[in-house]
């Protein structure tokens, strides 16, 4: 038995409207939910409202984040509250939390993942979008439950302002904090992630950097080669590089992989020091280039990575989408942001379940063989089937 259903509102949040939210799913779903995932815009009342939902779900397995939009069965939204719930006697659901991120990143992903089941197969995780290092919290997990087992997810919104964000874990109302869920049990899993974005000229080669600050490119400033590159555009950073993220190749990546950019977008800059600091790590040593895309090229890349979820699940039904996409691809769409979801669904199935929200970045693994990465600008799709 596997059942998954969604449900949506865009009301003040409160005690009621939680109630009222867990108890839709609840009707949809024909019984308690065995686990339930939130993703809601991050306005006033979110306690009350994780509090409400907790009453009427009848679960403690409870995960999710504040966002910068939301995704359901019913479309994209915005300043809205998705809740999404599976009913499943195959798969055993164990939640895990992590607080204190910006003390030790990387000691956050391990306790994290020490909280999970011992036989955990497949992994949701949500972190802080501003504060946590999703690179060092993945090192984190994975160096705990080993790098074969698959991760996804995203890391927290709050609607573009870069201020705060929140996570949930029960009925815990988190800032600073990680998040996850463990699924274990008789399921198929299939993902696929692709960006759209397509590298521009020669590549450059990172001579020094720590951490997500990069300091040079080619042994000049990093801000001097991105201001010569952008031109009379360079002015608009650090907005203007979410159009132009930076793509990694080399060592950061396995050989069979090469074709694959993992993209990192801009943050902030530093103009006394020439440096930039990205939305996720940047090995010293890799290789670089500049890249490019369109609304054309990201929506094709959306279909490309839900094809190749499709894939991965060979002959197995699929029961159940999760989408999560990066908060640049939506600035990039503007009105047609919808077709993203569209897309999706239309390769895998419209009657299908589909849940998620755009992101400050996302988390997944590029092949059944390789493991999870933070990524940037980038369409993530995990589907499960039984």
């Amino acid at each position: 038995m596997f059942t998954a259903a969604t449900v949506t509102s865009d009301e003040n949040y409160s005690l009621d409207l939680g109630r009222n939210l867990g108890e839709a799913l609840h009707r949809k779903l024909g019984q308690t939910p065995h686990a339930c995932w939130l993703f809601c815009a991050p306005k006033h009342g979110l306690q009350d409202l994780l509090n409400g939902i907790g009453d009427a779900a009848g679960t403690a397995n409870i995960v999710g984040c504040t966002t910068d939009g939301e995704m359901s069965a019913a479309g994209y939204f915005k300043g809205s509250a998705v809740l999404g719930g599976i009913v499943s006697d195959q798969i055993e659901f164990t939640i895990a939390h992590a607080e204190n991120l910006s003390d030790n990143f990387e000691r956050a992903g391990k306790q994290l993942a020490e909280k999970l089941s011992p036989m955990v197969q497949y992994v949701q995780l949500f972190t802080d979008g501003i504060s946590g290092n999703g690179c060092a919290i993945l090192r984190g997990i994975l160096a705990v439950l080993g790098e074969a087992v698959p991760i996804a997810g995203g890391t927290a919104g709050d609607d573009g302002k870069f201020e705060r964000t929140w996570q949930f874990a029960g009925d815990k109302l988190l800032t600073d904090a990680a998040v996850a869920i463990g699924f274990r049990g008789d399921f198929k899993l299939g993902t696929g992630v692709k960006s759209g974005w397509s590298p521009i000229g020669l590549a450059k080669k990172v001579t020094r950097a720590s951490g997500n600050n990069l300091y040079e490119l080619n042994g000049e400033p990093a801000l001097q080669v991105y201001e010569r590159f952008l031109g009379k555009h360079a002015e608009k950073l650090p907005a203007v590089g979410v159009e132009y993220p930076l793509g990694l190749v080399g060592r950061c990546l396995d050989e069979e992989e090469k074709d694959y950019y993992l993209l990192r977008a801009t943050m902030s800059v530093d103009r006394r020091i020439g440096s930039i600091q990205f939305a996720g790590e940047i090995p010293e040593g890799a290789l670089v280039h500049f890249t490019c895309g369109d609304s054309h090229s990201i929506l094709a890349a959306t279909a490309e990575a839900a094809r190749a979820a499709c894939s991965e699940m060979g002959d197995v039904t699929p029961a159940v989408i999760f989408f999560y996409s990066c908060m640049a691809r939506k600035i990039v769409l503007g009105q047609r942001t919808q077709e993203e979801l569209d897309v999706v669904r239309n390769v895998i199935g419209n009657e299908l379940p589909v849940l998620g929200f755009y992101t400050y970045g996302e988390y997944s693994r590029i092949s059944c063989n390789q493991p999870s990465l933070l990524h940037n600008e980038t369409a993530t799709i995990s589907i499960i089937g039984i």
